[in-house]
């Protein structure tokens, strides 16, 4: 894997700003470090001045994964991590396809940002050449039948020095392995700019999961899952997405719904 080496710049807000004028996403809110852009989203989710607000940061020092105990490393200025408020509030019993739909606009950015090519792996991942470059983690506030929804995200762009990232394993993939002039305010900007594009259809669930389906090329997939903790493992075929966003998988015949898992494409 080439090796980071360039001094490390703070994100130009101003030119994402500037490539969002006009949109719904263009109010970007910049710190150098925090503890996680989703704990400082939470308490501004149904607050009218924050609708369609971007948390961006250089540097987590407490960002999570999707199960408890795990952390997004990070070191400063090599990725994207943000957290953006939706600017409409969405129907609650829709809120399972929220990652799916975070999960298309990134691709989409990335695509249009740089040469990457990037790979969507059930239940919230991004991979380029086989390794993981892209999470998702959404915190919302529901009342009554409504939520205001925050898109967590967090994106390796620049590869940093060798041995910045510890001992992760498997390690992670960075869009600049696949794209050495990749731009970090130019991803931002291409997903921003993505979601207000595919807004409307994060008010449809089905859409969004038929959509997703056919860009990750879940059908007929192969699939290994580690369900309760670990201790029973599934390997088999996905059929697609089930209700609330279940892997349909095949194994020898027999159709399992596998709502929340460990999973590996194989």
């Amino acid at each position: 894997m080439p090796e980071q080496t360039a001094p490390f710049q703070a994100l130009d807000v101003a030119h994402i700003r500037i490539a969002l004028e006009g949109t719904r996403f263009d109010d970007i809110r910049y710190q150098a470090r925090t503890g996680s852009t989703n704990d400082d989203a939470t308490p501004l989710l149904a607050r009218a001045d924050s609708a369609g607000a971007t948390l961006v940061a250089d540097e987590q020092t407490a960002g999570r994964g999707r199960k408890a105990g795990r952390t997004w490393v990070a070191p400063f200025g090599t990725g994207l991590l943000f957290t953006t408020i939706l600017p409409t509030t969405l129907p609650a019993s829709g809120l399972w396809a929220v990652p799916f739909w975070v999960a298309l606009c990134v691709a989409d950015g990335i695509a249009r940002a740089c040469t990457a090519h990037v790979d969507l792996r059930w239940p919230n991942d991004l991979f380029v050449r086989g390794g993981k470059v892209a999470g998702i983690l959404c915190v919302s506030q529901v009342s009554g039948g409504t939520a205001h929804v925050g898109c967590g995200v967090g994106i390796n762009v620049l590869r940093p020095a060798a041995g910045a990232l510890g001992a992760i394993a498997p390690p992670p993939a960075f869009l600049a392995d696949a794209d050495p002039h990749v731009r970090r305010e130019a991803v931002l900007s291409e997903v921003l700019l993505a979601f207000e594009r595919r807004l409307g259809a994060v008010n449809a669930p089905d859409v969004v999961a038929r959509t997703y389906e056919e860009r990750a090329g879940l059908a007929g997939s192969r699939y290994r899952v580690l369900i309760d903790l670990g201790e029973v493992a599934l390997e088999g075929i996905a059929r697609g997405l089930g209700p609330q966003g279940a892997l349909r998988l095949d194994v020898d015949g027999v159709e399992h719904a596998i709502a929340l898992a460990d999973a590996q494409r194989v």
